[in-house]
């Protein structure tokens, strides 16, 4: 099942909470900007946020965080006003920002925007004016380009559950119906075409991707083995006895959790260039800009 995403065009603006993605749209009243404030927040505090809410229940390598707060205690508890994040980060490789801001020092001047996550309690139309915050507070703080990536790989999980005569039915459930990259596109983002394309570890019944660094580590017993262990058993693989060869393990593993081998055709690449509007003119952007993705309607090609 491959659902149809909402459009860029669409009123309809994506949220998330406790890890389930929820439609916004503009015929509710919109968003106040009155009734919200932007913060730097610290790590702690974004990677809870982010971990409980966001799909991934992930956070990556963090260098700033920014939090939308409201007043507004019709929204939420007024005791928890925390009801975004956007988390500027830095990626694995170098290169995934020199590739677009050759003249900015990577992972000082240029970051990637790793998590940007707003809960549904958040009306329509408050990502355009979250991001205007953030990119004021990062040019600020010295950082003048920034990289970011809108996956178009929709994610379903199987879910059991027990029907009113107390039997067993198993339902799939959209994690997230894939991206184009709409709220970068509403924001003036510079299109720069896709992202390498990839082959995937995908676990169909739980609509997850498995780290090849991850499994890496397990390979070869490097740190950080033992959570990669102990997140394949939650997924439905035997625990790795005392003793037991831990390459024949996770082939073991691996099938005991019904990985298949997909092809990515990779993400697709936005940047911005921060700061006044003279230095935003003057920076070099690499790549030659594209347009804009229309419809997230990329399919998983099984290898």
């Amino acid at each position: 099942m491959t659902p149809q995403p909402t459009s860029p065009a669409s009123t309809a603006c994506q949220r998330w909470t406790l890890g389930r993605h929820s439609w916004r749209h503009t015929s509710e009243g919109g968003f106040d900007r009155r009734r919200f404030t932007v913060e730097q927040i610290p790590e702690a505090a974004a990677r809870e946020f982010v971990c409980r809410n966001h799909y991934t229940s992930s956070y990556p390598a963090a260098r700033l965080a920014w939090g939308l707060f409201t007043d507004d205690d019709t929204l939420v508890d007024v005791d928890a006003p925390l009801v975004g994040v956007a988390v500027l980060s830095i990626p694995m490789r170098a290169a995934v920002l020199t590739n677009v801001f050759p003249e900015l020092e990577p992972f000082s001047e240029s970051l990637e925007l790793g998590r940007f996550v707003l809960t549904d309690a958040v009306p329509a139309n408050a990502e355009s004016w979250f991001l205007a915050q953030v990119w004021r507070h990062a040019a600020a703080a010295g950082i003048h380009g920034i990289v970011t990536f809108a996956d178009p790989m929709p994610r379903h999980r199987t879910l059991v559950d027990v029907d009113a005569a107390g039997e067993q039915i198993t339902r799939v459930e959209t994690i997230t119906p894939g991206h184009v990259g709409a709220i970068y596109q509403a924001t003036n983002a510079i299109s720069l075409g896709r992202s390498t394309a990839r082959t995937l570890n995908y676990v169909p019944a739980a609509g997850i991707v498995l780290s090849e660094r991850t499994l890496s580590k397990i390979r070869t017993g490097e740190q950080g083995c033992d959570a990669g262990e102990r997140h394949l058993t939650t997924l439905g693989a035997r625990p790795r006895r005392a003793g037991e060869d831990a390459r024949s393990w996770l082939r073991d593993a691996l099938e005991d959790v019904g990985v298949r081998k997909v092809r990515h055709p990779g993400n697709h690449r936005y940047a911005w260039a921060l700061g006044s509007a003279r230095q935003r003119r003057r920076q070099l952007i690499a790549l030659e800009p594209t347009p804009y993705p229309k419809a997230a309607r990329d399919l998983l090609a099984p290898l």
